[in-house]
């Protein structure tokens, strides 16, 4: 496998620009209704509250991803996404797991998420799973709805 790296990042950093770019468009342009998209901003990811991380290979950045504070001690996963050409390298997984670990670091005990519900999230919904997230009643501020899918587990 290629070197990679992963780091904490500002998300307005200018080389995440396609990444973002193309986040938006699997989540606005997908099969999720508007109402139903839980998306940040990227502007709004640079908070305090929130860690953001980026994976790189020597070509730039391949993945993102962020961990919001939402309670003591409870941490939401927000934003992933790896770039279409970059699938199939197990990335999703090693980010996920580099956010495991440095959410425990930083001394969560929880973390929880929301995905989607439709065909084109079953990726997602297996690598949370394979990661030991199980599915959860809506938390925080988030309510029932079709079109989404709410996981949790313990750090």
């Amino acid at each position: 496998m290629d070197a990679l790296t992963i780091t904490r990042d500002s998300p307005l950093a200018a080389d995440l620009a396609l990444l973002f770019e193309r986040h938006t468009v699997e989540m606005v342009h997908g099969d999720t209704p508007p109402e139903s998209i839980h998306m940040m901003p990227r502007a709004d990811l640079d908070r305090p509250d929130i860690a953001f991380f980026v994976l790189r290979d020597q070509t730039g950045p391949l993945a993102m991803g962020a961990v919001k504070t939402i309670a003591p001690g409870h941490g939401e996963v927000k934003s992933m996404h790896v770039l279409s050409e970059a699938r199939g390298r197990g990335l999703s997984r090693r980010l996920l797991d580099h956010m495991l670990a440095a959410s425990r670091a930083d001394g969560l005990a929880r973390l929880s998420l929301e995905t989607g519900s439709q065909d084109s999230f079953a990726s997602a919904r297996g690598l949370y799973a394979r990661a030991g997230f199980s599915e959860c009643a809506p938390f925080g501020s988030y309510r029932p709805d079709p079109n989404s899918v709410f996981m949790t587990r313990e750090l």
